[in-house]
């Protein structure tokens, strides 16, 4: 059964749209990120969810019920935002209840909640405490907390770890993954951060140009890309999309040629391709491997080298003055100039069309 669904959600500032024709259906307890670049419209979508900002067409159900008519407070939803918001004269404790007060619900089940609440998010030692008196994570704790108490169906959360520092981001992301487990609800987390989706997500929702442009589960989403945009915004760094043209073949599968000259063969069925210019191959970096010069499919020019430790990234240039990013060993000994030969897993390769569409290599039998 749906927890969520939203129909053909509609937006507009103005003359200027935000949202277009937007429907998705959210599942009981599934963790869901609306993921996209700023503008996308992913902010706008979650706000007409929590009822801060009105639709101009279409409708939001929650549980079957119709709730985009209803004030924010009932519709069953608790949203944490990118910043805490947590009143700085009151304890931890008094800023957890603050809403049940409000709401006039009983003083013992106010009680019982808060504590609740904080043996799940680990802060009873803290209860006491003023916000001033806690790091990042500790107060991002008790602004969840604080969502916790209301016992929503649905939680809403407006990047909830922009806000801290790398470190912090990390652990508080492990902490996140953990609550969900113990949290009886659904959750749609509103993130640019594609590690945090990846992380966190049953599915994840790419949002760009004010419409959806895949739903799909993380690993879906980064070996499968519906299109070029896709491709390109999930994943660091972002695939190679390297201009192609169709080799002649007969074959059941597309071999296609780069600028430089160079020749690959994928496992994308050749029949379903458009016909004519226009194809571009789309390369991870964990499709592209070093190798001598003359011993790969092509030839290129390291042009910076990225040190990550485990792995070295390599962005090289072909001869056709196609940028192309490949993997090497950590303790690689490449230098910038160096000359090098790329080897492509042409198997894994993408291809998408003129309209951007991607087209996927058929898995191997």
């Amino acid at each position: 059964m749906a927890t969520l669904e939203l129909s053909n959600i509609r937006k507009a500032y103005g003359g200027t749209p935000v949202l277009d024709d937007v429907s998705l259906s959210v599942a009981e307890r599934e963790f869901i990120a609306f993921l996209g670049p700023s503008g996308s419209g992913k902010s706008t979508l979650l706000r007409i969810i929590a009822g801060l900002e009105t639709l101009d067409a279409g409708e939001v159900r929650l549980g079957g019920e119709r709730i985009d008519p209803l004030p924010p407070g009932r519709r069953g939803v608790a949203m944490v935002f990118q910043h805490y918001a947590l009143y700085p004269h009151m304890s931890v404790r008094e800023n957890m209840a603050f809403g049940l007060r409000n709401a006039r619900v009983p003083r013992e089940e106010i009680e019982a909640r808060v504590a609740e609440a904080a043996r799940v998010l680990e802060i009873e030692a803290q209860l006491d405490k003023k916000p001033a008196q806690m790091s990042g994570g500790q107060r991002q704790r008790v602004a969840i907390g604080r969502a916790i108490v209301k016992q929503p169906r649905l939680f809403l959360l407006d990047e909830p770890l922009s806000n801290l520092d790398a470190a912090l981001r990390m652990r508080t992301r492990v902490e996140l993954a953990q609550l969900r487990q113990r949290v009886d609800a659904a959750f749609i987390m509103v993130t640019h951060d594609q590690a945090e989706a990846m992380t966190l997500a049953d599915r994840i929702v790419v949002m760009n140009d004010r419409r959806i442009q895949q739903v799909g589960a993380p690993m879906e989403i980064y070996s499968r890309p519906a299109n070029t945009f896709v491709a390109r915004f999930v994943g660091s760094p972002a695939m190679t999309l390297a201009p192609a043209a169709l080799s002649d073949g007969e074959g059941p599968f597309a071999r296609v040629r780069l600028a430089s000259g160079a020749e690959v063969e994928t496992r994308v069925p050749r029949a379903g391709l458009p016909a004519g210019d226009g194809l571009l191959l789309g390369l991870r970096p964990e499709m592209v491997s070093v190798t001598a010069p003359g011993a790969g499919t092509a030839d290129a020019e390291v042009m910076l080298l990225e040190r990550l430790g485990e792995r070295t990234l390599v962005y090289a240039r072909l001869a056709g003055g196609q940028d192309v990013t490949a993997e090497d060993k950590g303790d690689s000994p490449l230098r910038t100039g160096d000359r090098i030969g790329l080897r492509l897993d042409g198997a894994a390769a993408h291809l998408f069309g003129p309209d951007g569409a991607g087209h996927h290599a058929e898995a191997a039998r």
